[in-house]
């Protein structure tokens, strides 16, 4: 099982949202030190939290937070943007962008952090799905959260045997700065935050962190009309 009291945690995006409930419910639970990144780390708030530079598209970037914070055991790939653009008729730069923040930027990250984990003894990576992993409404959001689900199923095969463990997270609406438009029901990032640290602290592959992420996970094997009604001829 994971201890997440006395650990040493990196959130990428810190600053806000999930990230910002995630630092404050890490010092809740004993953590020693968080690393909270961000692209200007003059953002970060919590009065505890180590703020630091990093920008996670950046190879560059993330090889110097990797230097700098050498002593993780846990990291969190909370980071990310949505961008949403059509598949279809959107830009193709847009879509580029969003595999760069929401697939390459984890995996960017990850790799830098498994060698730092590994040496400190071993440790977690929890990473930030979506319930739009699982259902094809956001266009190139939908697309590379589904991508970056894959990414992280394989991920746990390959760090398993180096001691470290794998936590996919899973939700839908959450109030934060990112769905300010949105009028739909909206969680609480807190409560996000709890339950994805219940599942690292009892080694959970995944955390369903809401109703929404458990009903459309429960669809996955049914008929695809069951999440696509528009499909039924």
């Amino acid at each position: 099982m994971t201890a997440i009291k006395d650990s040493v945690v990196l959130v990428t995006g810190g600053n806000r949202g999930i990230g910002r409930a995630l630092v404050a419910e890490l010092y809740t639970r004993g953590a020693a030190k968080v690393y909270a990144t961000a692209r200007d780390p003059r953002t970060v708030t919590h009065p505890d939290a180590v703020p630091l530079a990093l920008e996670i598209t950046d190879p560059a970037a993330v090889e110097a937070a990797a230097a700098r914070a050498g002593d993780v055991t846990i990291l969190v790939n909370n980071a990310g943007a949505s961008v949403n653009a059509s598949l279809l008729s959107g830009p193709i730069e847009d879509v580029r962008r969003e595999f760069e923040t929401n697939f390459f930027g984890p995996l960017l990250v990850t790799r830098a952090f498994a060698p730092v984990i590994e040496r400190n003894g071993g440790g977690h990576v929890l990473t930030a799905h979506s319930a739009l992993s699982w259902l094809a409404l956001a266009g190139s959001y939908s697309a590379a959260k589904a991508a970056l689900w894959s990414q992280t199923n394989s991920l746990r095969l390959e760090l398993l045997p180096r001691g470290i463990t794998v936590t996919g997270l899973h939700m839908g609406y959450v109030d934060t700065d990112m769905t300010a438009a949105v009028t739909a029901p909206k969680a609480d990032p807190a409560d996000i935050a709890r339950a994805a640290l219940d599942g690292v602290e009892a080694d959970a592959a995944e955390v369903l962190a809401d109703d929404t992420s458990r009903w459309v996970k429960s669809r996955l094997s049914g008929d695809l009309a069951d999440l696509y009604p528009q499909v039924k001829g």
